[in-house]
């Protein structure tokens, strides 16, 4: 069934002002890609990308946004054609306000709204839900928060949708923990689910390595697809993946 529009998110995760990638959300294995963010950014611009997905990892370890300097430079630099979205320690309206108030298109949220879905549904309510996103980070079925450390409590990921649907939210980002940074291809049973569902746009990531994993997963249902480390370590690129998801 694949939606007509699928947006390939390049991900740019900030740590220390570096663009790094984590596997399986573990800060102890790090790869590092690049000292210049707005140069990555840029090229990934340059590419044909319409959207970024920019993390802030200091920010999701320390509670609250970190990098917002670095937001503020890339969406800055890539311009208006370029959609940017924020995640990372996003967890109170002042955060919230400040991500969007540095140029992102979207706000991600994790930690705070799973535990307050009301706190969603305020988000959306004062924003617009084109602004909000939730993202359903799941291992062993569950949906964590807390930067995904290991002993995080959490819920269902088709609860965590359900109650985040009802508080406004219509986009969801669900990461398969266990598959994120290992380039094995996404955990389609998963994203099948969340789908399935009917509560609102679902956005994959975790695990995708090559250009067919996009096309399965555009062609399951997934409104988009954030993609990191295969495009790091040149599995495809840009101009390739939008093509194969044109043809």
């Amino acid at each position: 069934m694949g939606g007509a529009s699928f947006d390939l998110m390049p991900a740019i995760d900030l740590r220390g002002g570096r663009v790094v990638r984590l596997r399986q959300g573990d800060f102890a294995c790090e790869t590092s890609y690049s000292d210049d963010p707005l140069a990555v950014a840029e090229s990934f611009a340059d590419s044909g990308s319409t959207w970024l997905h920019i993390v802030d990892l200091d920010g999701a370890r320390a509670g609250q946004p970190v990098q917002i300097d670095v937001v503020e430079a890339i969406v800055e630099r890539v311009g208006e054609p370029v959609r940017c979205e924020v995640a990372g320690g996003l967890r109170t309206d002042s955060a919230i306000d400040r991500a969007l108030a540095a140029g992102a298109a979207r706000a991600v949220v994790g930690t705070a709204a799973l535990r307050d879905p009301s706190f969603a549904a305020r988000l959306v309510e004062r924003h617009g839900a084109d602004r909000i996103a939730a993202a359903i980070d799941v291992r062993d079925g569950l949906a964590l928060g807390d930067g995904w450390r290991p002993g995080s409590s959490g819920v269902s990921a088709e609860q965590a949708i359900e109650q985040l649907a009802d508080a406004g939210v219509t986009t969801f980002e669900v990461t398969a923990i266990d598959r994120d940074g290992l380039l094995g291809g996404p955990d389609l049973g998963l994203l099948e689910r969340a789908i399935g569902l009917g509560r609102g746009a679902i956005v994959a990531s975790g695990g995708i390595g090559s250009v067919e994993d996009l096309v399965a997963a555009r062609d399951l249902g997934c409104s988009g697809a954030i993609v990191g480390r295969a495009l790091y370590e040149g599995r495809f690129t840009v101009a390739e993946a939008i093509a194969a998801l044109h043809e």
